[in-house]
């Protein structure tokens, strides 16, 4: 369950972006998600992308962002979405990029452009541990205005030899930049070992907030 409680209004959104289109925008994603969590064991960076994909479509529907007008740009690009009325040359502050990441700090992109971002960080809970019928939870979301400053160039690994991942840039010290940045947190899962995990008995004196 999506609760107000998880919320924290003290962050810093875009502008129009208001805390109920994104508690509709978690709902919307964490049930159409459900019906692919198998992509996520055949190619979790899939899956990662597809999270980032669908966080587009629920606030296009959801919001006063809508997706970019011209498919290449929000495709390949920056922005995926663009705020209702901003005309036909938004600045930075009307536009927002959607991603998805199963990691609790790490930001990565294929470019370096400045302007506000959404995370939407994911848990796979087959067993459903969390809440039945939902093994998919959109655990945290981040929302941050990142500079190209923030961005670090993290080259490929690719050769002629094959293999490797394609050049990639990073958020420099994520966990740092990204403190006091999620507008929304669920109480109930905890990062052990690097990896968002439900939180159970054991666990009553751990700060879901912090880094282990």
């Amino acid at each position: 369950m999506v609760r107000a409680s998880d919320f924290d209004s003290s962050v810093s959104l875009p502008p129009g972006l208001e805390i109920g289109a994104l508690r509709r925008a978690i709902d919307y994603m964490e049930r159409e998600l459900a019906e692919l969590v198998e992509i996520y064991f055949e190619q979790a960076n899939v899956f990662s992308a597809i999270v980032g994909i669908f966080g587009t479509r629920a606030l296009h529907s959801v919001s006063n962002y809508e997706k970019h007008k011209h498919t290449d740009t929000a495709q390949q690009r920056f922005p995926d979405l663009c705020r209702k009325g901003c005309g036909p040359r938004p600045t930075l502050n009307d536009c927002l990029e959607s991603k998805g990441s199963k990691r609790p700090w790490a930001l990565q992109s294929h470019y370096d452009h400045p302007g506000w971002y959404v995370v939407w960080r994911c848990l796979v809970d087959p067993t459903e541990s969390l809440e039945s019928g939902k093994p998919v939870i959109i655990w945290r979301v981040d929302v941050v205005f990142l500079m190209k400053s923030d961005w670090k160039y993290e080259k490929s690994s690719a050769g002629d030899a094959g293999g490797g991942r394609t050049h990639t840039f990073g958020v420099k010290q994520a966990a740092d930049k990204l403190k006091g940045k999620a507008v929304y947190r669920r109480k109930d899962v905890i990062i052990r070992g690097g990896k968002p995990i439900p939180k159970n008995g054991d666990d009553e004196n751990v700060d879901p907030s912090r880094p282990d």
